[in-house]
């Protein structure tokens, strides 16, 4: 475990610099941050807030207009926070009549509003100056078995036919989505941080899948782990960011997309070493968070420097330290150094 942070994500095109702590936060001044999405936002938002904390030693835990967790940085009055909404979507759980669930097994049903916001992020149209929004990890069936589904509802009435869980998972992104666009001032700098590969082996996490490894996969395993094509165990990645791509077409959300970085770092998980022995047997390795310090430092670093140039500017336009010195938009920044990249000492 002790080579985890022995590996740095380094572009062969351009230069990625480490975020300046205290110069970022002085960007920032007066200003407020926020990670809205599943636990991976929540992953993401740790490493923010552990890089930031070394430039102001009086920051305070902040949990407030439905926060899930956050930070406050007095020195700056910056906040840092996290909303906690795994589907984007409200969704509640409904169990069903005793008699009902001997029947067929169906305890309930985890009711979906397509078309509803979830409480925890419904109240910050305003607040924000910087949004991050992801979804995808929970829209699996073993997230939500035939015992427990998820029934899509939309303008209080159940979506018929019934939705299985992708077209469910499009349904809400094309109703969050426009949301996003109409509620939140054009002002608000958004992103969208695309999937956060797993790196399950041998099954899923489930089903005894591990990630026991000590060092990052090559270029060459990649596709084998992660085409659809090949129909692995760890292919939902690709497959939800061609869905997300399609509807945030047309948008002002800039993707990030960290998916392909990321994909290399299959040695970077808590797998057994962070978890209880009692909670690794009952819940199996943990092949899809990371280890901190670790990947999602490479994130924060994109992302400070991509607000940075966001305000700097006042534009979609940002300019990547580079030997051309040329200037692209968010999205082409990522994918031009995204390209020929290898993990390095």
């Amino acid at each position: 475990m002790g080579r985890i942070n022995s590996w740095k994500w380094v572009p062969e095109k351009c230069d990625l610099p480490r975020v300046d702590a205290l110069g970022f936060l002085g960007l920032m001044r007066g200003k407020r941050i926020g990670f809205v999405g599943d636990s991976l936002n929540e992953n993401f938002l740790v490493a923010f807030l552990c890089v930031l904390r070394g430039a102001d030693l009086g920051a305070k835990k902040w949990k407030r207009k439905g926060a899930w967790k956050g930070g406050y940085f007095p020195r700056f009055n910056v906040t840092v926070a996290y909303h906690r909404a795994v589907l984007l979507a409200k969704y509640e759980w409904q169990p069903t009549q005793s008699a009902v669930s001997n029947h067929n097994g169906l305890k309930g049903i985890y009711r979906v509003d397509v078309d509803i916001p979830a409480d925890n992020w419904a109240d910050i149209t305003d607040f924000y100056d910087v949004l991050v929004f992801n979804t995808g990890h929970w829209w699996g069936y073993d997230k939500f078995p035939k015992e427990t589904p998820l029934v899509f509802y939309e303008a209080g009435r159940p979506i018929v036919p019934p939705l299985q869980m992708r077209d469910g998972l499009k349904a809400v992104l094309e109703n969050m989505v426009p949301y996003i666009q109409k509620a939140f001032p054009r002002k608000t700098v958004k992103f969208w941080r695309l999937q956060s590969p797993r790196h399950f082996h041998g099954g899923k996490w489930n089903q005894n899948g591990s990630c026991l490894f000590n060092e990052p996969l090559e270029e060459l395993q990649l596709d084998l782990w992660f085409d659809p094509s090949n129909n692995g165990v760890n292919k939902e990645a690709r497959q939800l960011n061609e869905l997300i791509g399609e509807v945030l077409q047309g948008t002002d959300i800039q993707l990030l997309d960290f998916t392909h970085l990321s994909e290399f770092r299959a040695d970077a998980h808590p797998a057994i070493w962070l978890g209880k022995k009692d909670a690794v047997a009952i819940w199996g390795q943990d092949c899809m968070h990371w280890c901190l310090p670790g990947v999602p430092d490479t994130w924060v670093d994109i992302l400070s420097l991509l607000i940075r140039q966001r305000l700097e500017t006042g534009s979609g336009e940002t300019k990547f330290p580079s030997s051309e010195q040329d200037e692209y938009s968010v999205g082409s920044i990522l994918r031009h150094c995204n390209s020929d990249v290898s993990p390095s000492i």
